[in-house]
């Protein structure tokens, strides 16, 4: 995992090109793959690395993998674009064959967190995920659904090699008529899109049905976070409860002389204010790493497994860029479920 100053110091190199000269393809493969691993990583030194370097060579900066949380969006667009760059926050699957929302740099105008509008000949939908009828987009009115696809386009899958029905049953079935992504989405009253999670993801607490990136987002907005993740684990009561994972900005505690039992208060309230009690969580981790993909994706079915104390199913984690990192979540969250009891 390269050091912290590793992206800032090679794209201040390609200054004299006046914009990005990487060449190499195993350059450009290594970016593609780890960048938006390592622009979460980054949150966790502040402002402090990319300003010590010259970036005025780049034009336009990209968002790949995950939903990029609206104070990850800032923190990009500010201390590594300047606020000079447009960030093209796109939405796409590997089976899409391409982007299917995305702003158009310099003519999309942005919003922190959203990956703006259908791209061309992509007539995407938002349905109502209990009978799949669409959603229709009011004036002044905002949508919360599923998002598909009503439209075939020419980029899309078409199967599955060797296993088409498994193609019709993930894809196709789920909503007759519609490509059905999988993801949970947010459309606001200007038409922009916020995905919200998979669909799998949708937390169920006392009624109330919450996206993970709503709670997710309540959290890295204290000062001291810089990434999180929530799961759920079964509830006898509440059907499911929130188990959330966060790591700090490098620093934080000694700057801030917080106690990490106050620290949890504050996050519980930060929750409670911007979502509803209902989201509070039941139980906060805070680690120095994520389960993450070498392509910066958040590994929460590893996280699910772990708080359901499940570790005989994990199953595959070759794909975590350290996987070091379960072992440790397990004697944590082991820790603190002790000490509740």
């Amino acid at each position: 995992e390269p050091y912290p100053t590793f992206w800032w110091r090679m794209w201040s190199w390609t200054l004299p090109c006046n914009g990005p000269c990487v060449k190499s393809p195993f350059i450009t493969h290594t970016v593609e793959k780890k960048f938006g691993l390592y622009i979460k990583k980054s949150l966790r030194y502040g402002d402090k690395v990319p300003s010590e370097y010259d970036l005025s060579s780049l034009r336009v900066l990209g968002s790949v993998g995950e939903p990029i949380n609206p104070e990850a969006w800032r923190w990009y667009y500010g201390n590594v674009g300047r606020k000079d760059c447009t960030i093209v926050d796109t939405y796409w699957q590997t089976e899409t064959g391409g982007h299917i929302i995305t702003n158009i740099p310099g003519v999309t105008p942005m919003k922190p967190g959203s990956c703006t509008l259908p791209f061309y000949g992509i007539d995407a939908v938002v349905l109502d995920p209990k009978d799949g009828t669409v959603l229709e987009k009011k004036e002044g009115e905002a949508t919360v659904g599923v998002l598909a696809v009503r439209q075939p386009w020419p980029g899309m899958a078409r199967t599955c090699l060797g296993d088409h029905e498994r193609y019709k049953t993930v894809y196709l079935k789920p909503y007759p008529g519609y490509y059905f992504t999988g993801d949970a989405v947010y459309r606001d009253v200007d038409g922009y899109h916020f995905i919200t999670g998979r669909v799998d993801d949708v937390l169920n607490v006392s009624g109330h049905r919450i996206g993970t990136a709503e709670v997710e987002s309540a959290l890295v907005g204290h000062e001291g976070v810089s990434q999180a993740a929530v799961v759920a684990k079964p509830h006898p009561i509440k059907g499911e409860s929130i188990c959330a994972f966060v790591t700090l900005v490098v620093g934080y505690e000694e700057s801030s002389g917080i106690l990490e039992t106050d620290l949890v208060l504050e996050l519980r309230k930060a929750v409670r204010a911007d979502v509803g009690p209902f989201a509070s969580p039941d139980l906060i981790c805070i680690t120095p790493s994520l389960p993450m993909t070498r392509s910066g994706k958040i590994m929460r079915r590893v996280l699910r497994k772990i708080v359901r104390d499940e570790i005989d199913t994990l199953g595959d984690t070759s794909t975590l860029a350290d996987p070091s990192v379960v072992d440790d979540l397990i004697q944590k969250v082991d820790s603190l479920i002790n000490k509740k009891h």
